[in-house]
């Protein structure tokens, strides 16, 4: 007699750190070719160790712009805009305004078990594992695990979700 196959997948928060590093290039180019930029600072810091990302510009709006223009590289990428948490703004040298963003790229303790009380509200016969910074969802029914991932995908968390590793 055939034993049924689980199926199971992924979830976490990885963030492709090469295609950040190409969105923000991409966004500085069309910063620095952007005739309202002329002759103002226009900053995107990235400092991978740190995990964090400073914009530094003129002021707020310019700020502002410039997030936008970063914020749509970043979507051509596939990278969620969750990656992105705003941790301050401050004034910085030369009368310029700095924001600084935490990336995002794990999920938090916190988040984890908001997760996996959400996969055991829905009361599919699926089962959730903690593995560190991922969680792994498995069950024998296809069609309950692609229901966990639209539910998931409905929530509004602050870790960027991927789904990976879908078997």
């Amino acid at each position: 007699m055939a034993k049924s196959k689980e199926h199971q997948f992924d979830i976490s928060a990885k963030l492709d750190m090469q295609e950040m590093k190409n969105a923000i290039v991409q966004a500085q180019k069309e910063v620095d070719n952007r005739y309202d930029f002329k002759g103002i600072t226009k900053d995107i810091d990235l400092n991978q160790g740190a995990k964090t990302l400073v914009l530094t510009s003129a002021s707020d709006n310019k700020i502002d712009a410039i997030k936008d223009i970063l914020i749509s590289k970043m979507n051509k990428r596939d990278i969620s805009i969750n990656s992105l948490e705003e941790q301050k703004s401050e004034d910085s040298s030369g009368g310029n305004r700095k924001f600084t963003y935490k990336i995002i790229d794990s999920i938090e303790k916190d988040e984890a078990k908001t997760i996996q009380s959400e996969i055991k509200s829905l009361k599919l016969k699926v089962t959730s594992v903690n593995q560190g910074d991922e969680i792994r969802v498995s069950g024998k029914n296809i069609d309950d695990l692609q229901n966990v991932m639209k539910h998931l995908k409905s929530l509004e968390l602050k870790a960027p979700l991927v789904f990976e590793n879908f078997r």
